[in-house]
């Protein structure tokens, strides 16, 4: 039984070889399918890693009071149709005042600029480092670990100490890697002693996250005084069974902070992780659908493609299948010899687009600054789907040449 299978895969590929162009052609058509669906999904792949591990920063058991919610509404011109205040720093202060729901912790913050000048001694960057002022619970609310030296406490923010933390993209940059601990940097002229360095977050569309310095609250508002500074509320809950809870006390202590009426709607905007990251897993999910249907009607037409030149071959080997009828052979080994043909090519053609479509998205990835990963079920699928493609285009070319009149196929000229 084995040796009769490997005979009919050695004949197989003989048969390939001897029509390799036609083959190669064909191969090359079921691979660009398979590409289709594997490249766009490893680039998906790399997409929802990076924005989900993002999102999943912000902790799972935290929330964030912003000015709007992600999903912003817009009308035909593309207006936003909504205009809601920024949070202040008036209605920050009153809201860490009042709330005080148990089990609990706030983190405050806000973006004083993305294009401050570092200096250190006669070393300094580019302008392009972000400035972030923060309270104690900052690093803890978003996720965020110190690789060296301490966190803030409570002492560094209510005496508005003048201390900071960096990003690890400092080490190479100005302090060439020496270590930053207790040395003296300048912000617009005002000195910060390093006191903890970052652990690295990377970069995401082009937003460098190691790129960063924390500095305490009341410190960075008095260095940077832009009255429309938009604020940051982040809460983070101990225990999540007690989420839905917090959050609601949350919306009823801000609604009063901003003097709302029952009948009055939100105007901020209420934002948990894992509604973000359920939010890109739809997005992502139609991007997954799209790919699918464009490689299934790719491979669908490479069955008709690959169907064609198993026919092409049945016609141009009648007289070999007749010659081998007459030395004996049954229906079942001439139509196992053509299904074995029919789906070595089409497993040929996977293989070379799983391969393209792994470098794609790999390429991709690394391009983007992206989490590259494989994508197991598109690899898999791809694997199957080519396999029952095979099938199914050979199942009729090999159905005709089993059926073929031995004596009518010696007469073939």
């Amino acid at each position: 039984m084995f040796s009769l299978f490997r005979e009919n895969v050695r004949i197989a590929l003989d048969s390939i070889r001897s029509q390799l162009l036609r083959t190669v052609l064909t191969i090359v058509i079921i691979g660009i399918g398979i590409w289709a669906l594997v490249g766009i999904l490893s680039a998906v792949k790399a997409l929802e890693n990076t924005i989900s591990s993002d999102f999943a920063s912000m902790g799972a058991n935290t929330f964030n009071i912003q000015r709007y919610e992600f999903n912003v509404q817009r009308n035909n011109s593309g207006e936003v149709e909504k205009i809601n205040p920024i949070i202040s720093y008036d209605d920050l202060r009153k809201f860490v005042d009042i709330y005080n729901y148990p089990y609990t912790q706030t983190s405050v913050s806000f973006r004083g600029t993305n294009r401050a000048e570092v200096k250190f001694e006669n070393e300094k960057t580019d302008p392009e480092v972000q400035v972030y002022g923060v309270n104690e619970h900052y690093l803890e609310n978003t996720g965020t670990d110190v690789d060296k030296g301490r966190e803030f406490n409570v002492f560094d923010i209510e005496n508005n100490n003048k201390v900071c933390l960096i990003g690890s993209d400092f080490l190479k940059s100005i302090f060439r890697n020496d270590d930053p601990i207790n040395k003296t940097i300048s912000i617009r002229g005002v000195k910060f002693k390093v006191v903890g360095v970052l652990e690295s977050k990377g970069a995401t569309f082009g937003n460098n996250q190691d790129l960063k310095v924390l500095i305490p609250i009341q410190v960075a508002r008095g260095i940077f005084t832009d009255p429309n500074i938009n604020y940051t509320i982040s809460v983070m809950v101990e225990d999540k069974e007690m989420m839905q809870g917090a959050e609601d006390a949350a919306i009823v202590t801000f609604r009063n902070v901003r003097g709302l009426s029952p009948v009055e709607e939100n105007n901020f905007g209420i934002e948990r992780s894992d509604d973000l990251i359920n939010r890109i897993g739809e997005i992502t999910g139609v991007l997954e659908m799209a790919a699918w249907i464009i490689s299934i009607i790719t491979i669908l037409g490479s069955s008709i493609a690959l169907m064609n030149i198993m026919l092409v071959s049945v016609t141009e080997r009648t007289r070999e299948i007749g010659v081998r009828k007459a030395m004996g052979a049954k229906r079942s080994t001439i139509s196992t010899q053509f299904f074995i043909e029919t789906i070595v090519i089409g497993q040929l053609g996977s293989v070379l687009g799983i391969i393209l479509g792994i470098i794609t998205g790999w390429a991709f990835a690394s391009f983007t600054g992206f989490a590259f990963s494989l994508p197991w079920g598109a690899l898999i699928g791809a694997t199957i789907i080519s396999f029952l493609t095979a099938v199914i285009a050979g199942s009729y070319p090999a159905s005709k040449a089993a059926r073929l009149d031995p004596i009518e196929s010696l007469r073939y000229e």
